[in-house]
């Protein structure tokens, strides 16, 4: 694409060389630049992309897009000046990929829990009602049935684009997407057009990004306030945020709650490790999922289905069918009547929901055995609250690592010990090495116990000192309790 199409479509402060070149595609990362490239130079948090101009300069870039020109700039290469490079990529790779989601009807769901299930059920069932459908999400990205690993919950905006102009290509009619927090304030999203915009709730995550819980809402709600009159914005009544999302939205706002008057509602008639009996809208309806905030995905799933023209019976109908998310509270029977429940809660509203759940359904004779821990390099300020909701819905609890990354495994069970009394910490058990807290969990439990193994979910790795290796909790609890002799 001639390089003058691409700085159309944004507005530069300043632009310094030739712009009637070709450009052959688009990158941010000065290891991978190519001759013919346009290059971002983007600030982050561990390197500025400025400091690598001179870099991919001499590595053929034909042009530059930056926040300030270089000191010395070569007669070769085109530099553009914007306000903010971010976003300038986002407007950019629309336009170079032919706005793919133009022709998609897009829908975007934010929140703190429930994206993943919300997004994920949403897919499903618009390919079982025969559509060709995308899906961007935490667990895997999808291409209609083309699996696309997906390494964030949210992709770059560049990927992003790829993914949807592929998708295009494939003939998909509908694209659903988590929409993180972060993506919204590096701009990931810009140039996408939204059909719609889907919020579950929001509680305390994510603070050692956005510093303040204020910060983390208004982030959420930046979503909303660029939704165009045309798009719906779907907001959850039962979170008190609900109506602070759309508060300055042009898009038209529908409700859903399981608790008050709402535009769309859902009552639980029953309960249990095997699924639900629900009242939707006036339906009564069987699910194969459990728990209150599940009833929450699954009525954001069936109204986001109505805003889009679906018939009301066949969107029961088929989530009637649907088997759970990966790791979404997922339920694994092991030998000697022992259940694992293996759930991705990693903040502290998704384990108390967890909990709650657990404790709602499961039997007086049958007591629950937590193992959880808490992420490195992550918002600190949660880890005493988590240990807290761990012992204290909990009939044990070993505390154990997460994704420890870059941080002393020891020194994240130190901060989640910092929230208990003595008489709670007598409660619990530290064992830092993740299949060894798992395996104890079993050793502790017996016939009829339910053991939650909360925090990873569907990742199938564990990173400690910035290396990631092959970890399952579903895979190691099946072999720790296949080993066991009981």
């Amino acid at each position: 694409m001639n390089l003058r199409h691409l700085i159309a479509a944004v507005n530069p402060a300043k632009i310094k060389g030739r712009t009637d070149c070709e450009i052959t595609s688009l990158e941010f990362d000065s290891r991978q630049v190519m001759p013919g490239q346009l290059f971002f130079a983007l600030k982050g948090e561990a390197a500025d992309g400025h400091d690598f101009i001179p870099d991919v300069v001499a590595k053929g870039a034909a042009a530059v897009v930056c926040e300030h020109l270089p000191a010395s700039c070569d007669e070769k290469v085109c530099y553009i000046e914007v306000p903010d490079s971010h976003y300038a990529m986002g407007l950019m790779a629309a336009e170079f990929y032919g706005h793919p989601s133009k022709q998609l009807t897009l829908v975007g769901v934010t929140g703190t829990n429930g994206k993943t299930t919300t997004a994920t059920l949403l897919y499903r069932l618009f390919r079982a009602l025969g559509h060709k459908v995308g899906l961007l999400s935490t667990v895997v990205n999808y291409i209609d049935d083309k699996v696309v690993k997906a390494d964030r919950t949210t992709p770059d905006a560049l990927q992003i684009q790829q993914l949807m102009a592929d998708m295009v290509k494939a003939g998909c009619t509908y694209c659903f997407m988590e929409v993180s927090s972060h993506a919204v304030i590096q701009h990931r999203i810009a140039g996408l057009e939204f059909d719609g915009a889907l919020f579950s709730n929001i509680t305390h995550d994510h603070l050692d990004y956005h510093k303040t819980f204020e910060a983390y809402i208004k982030a959420k709600k930046m979503f909303f306030d660029a939704l165009p009159a045309s798009a719906f914005a779907l907001i959850n009544l039962d979170d008190r945020n609900g109506r602070t999302m759309v508060q300055n939205t042009k898009a038209k706002v529908k409700t859903y709650s399981l608790h008050t008057l709402a535009d769309f509602h859902c009552r639980i008639i029953e309960n249990s490790f095997e699924g639900m009996q629900l009242n939707v809208d006036g339906v009564e309806v069987w699910a194969r999922f459990t728990g209150r905030f599940n009833a929450c995905n699954l009525l954001l799933a069936y109204a986001a289905a109505q805003l889009l023209g679906v018939d009301r019976n066949e969107t029961l109908r088929l989530l009637s069918i649907m088997e759970p998310v990966s790791g979404r509270f997922e339920v694994v029977q092991g030998k000697n009547n022992i259940t694992a429940i293996i759930d991705y809660a990693h903040t502290p509203d998704a384990l108390q929901n967890v909990i709650d759940t657990i404790n709602d359904i499961r039997h007086d004779e049958q007591r629950l055995i937590t193992v959880v821990g808490c992420g490195g390099n992550r918002d600190k300020t949660k880890r005493p609250v988590m240990a807290r909701i761990a012992v204290g819905g909990s009939d044990k609890v070993v505390f154990t690592s997460d994704n420890p990354r870059n941080e002393d495994p020891n020194a994240i069970l130190d901060d989640m010990y910092a929230g208990l009394s003595a008489s709670e910490s007598a409660r619990a058990i530290r064992i830092a090495d993740r299949r060894e807290a798992i395996n104890t969990a079993i050793h502790l439990s017996r016939p009829g116990d339910i053991i939650l193994i909360a925090g990873k979910g569907h990742e199938t790795y564990q990173e400690v000192k910035g290396v990631r290796t092959h970890f399952d909790d579903k895979e190691v609890f099946l072999c720790c309790i296949t080993c066991l002799n009981i």
